[in-house]
């Protein structure tokens, strides 16, 4: 067990940094971590909380053909999206701001604001979604 939270602790510290960092997993081949993205806030600037209890978390893979705009809605809780591929803008729909993510991109979203995603590219996207909710709550809400 302490070897696990020695990696675990290594691993958080090698995510925190800037630049690859090769961890010895003791096999002929290092692991290698590639820092994606570290942040204490969503895209729009809101602190990240998590939900006070009962968290449950789900991972869902997207798959968003090209052309597709997805209906306005929100998040209560955090959620976050890695792009696995593809091209997608996500609009806020008070303010009209809009980010574009491309393959790669890991999106911390915003939470409680009403916004929508369009797949703006020739590529479908596939999007790797990790939602962080208290346990039965949905993580997204349709505009009605």
């Amino acid at each position: 067990m302490r070897k696990i939270l020695v990696v675990a602790g290594v691993l958080l510290t090698a995510v925190g940094g800037a630049t690859a960092y090769a961890l010895d997993s003791g096999a002929a081949n290092p692991v290698v971590v590639t820092p994606v993205r570290s942040t204490t806030v969503t895209s729009t600037g809101q602190p990240i909380t998590l939900p006070q209890k009962n968290v449950e978390v789900a991972a869902s893979i997207y798959d968003i053909a090209p052309g597709t705009r997805l209906p306005v809605h929100k998040h209560p809780f955090p959620r976050y999206a890695y792009v696995l591929a593809g091209t997608l803008q996500v609009t806020n729909v008070d303010t009209g701001q809009s980010d574009t993510f491309k393959t790669g991109d890991f999106i911390v979203e915003m939470i409680d604001e009403w916004h929508f995603g369009a797949n703006v590219g020739a590529d479908p996207v596939k999007l790797l979604v990790i939602d962080q909710t208290e346990a039965g709550a949905a993580a997204t809400v349709l505009r009605q």
